[in-house]
């Protein structure tokens, strides 16, 4: 039950079959001081057995305490663009960059507009923050914004 929830869940995962392998009931006595099965352990946290509440509460904070930020502050790119009298350009603006962040890491820069984000048109910075709340950490991505009138391409991994 608890591998077809994870699945349906979309959660990857690596099963440990104790009955085959002694050293994994060994590292499961040594980590819970039992031998129930299953046990799953998301984070710090372990759970013996199938509680499916508990599991769905331990996925759903570790997936919101573990995503993954872009590290730029974004705004709707036709505000600005308007304001700037240079006709209007959907997208989503990019301002500050964190130093080191994934934004900065694949080519990004203060200024830029992101245009689409995996095939899928950004209009404005809503469109670009449920688009990268739809990635999990190890998903690949792919972009492309504006930088003045050049349109470029990017790639990266959400981490």
């Amino acid at each position: 039950m608890t591998k077809e929830f994870l699945s349906q869940k979309g959660v990857n995962y690596e099963e440990r079959d104790v009955s085959r392998n002694p050293s994994y009931a060994q590292e499961l006595v040594q980590n819970t001081r039992q031998m129930g099965v299953p046990v799953t352990v998301i984070g710090d946290q372990t759970v013996i057995g199938f509680d499916r509440d508990r599991l769905d509460k331990l996925l759903t904070r570790n997936l919101t305490s573990k995503r993954p930020s872009f590290g730029a502050s974004i705004t709707d790119a036709s505000k600005i663009t308007a304001r700037q009298g240079s006709g209007i350009t959907l997208g989503a603006f990019i301002g500050r960059l964190r130093p080191g962040s994934l934004a900065e890491k694949i080519g990004v820069a203060p200024g830029d507009i992101i245009t689409e984000l995996n095939e899928k048109r950004i209009t404005n910075a809503n469109d670009l923050e449920s688009g990268l709340a739809s990635l999990n950490k190890g998903s690949r991505f792919s972009l492309i914004f504006l930088r003045g009138a050049k349109s470029t391409t990017t790639e990266g991994v959400f981490n």
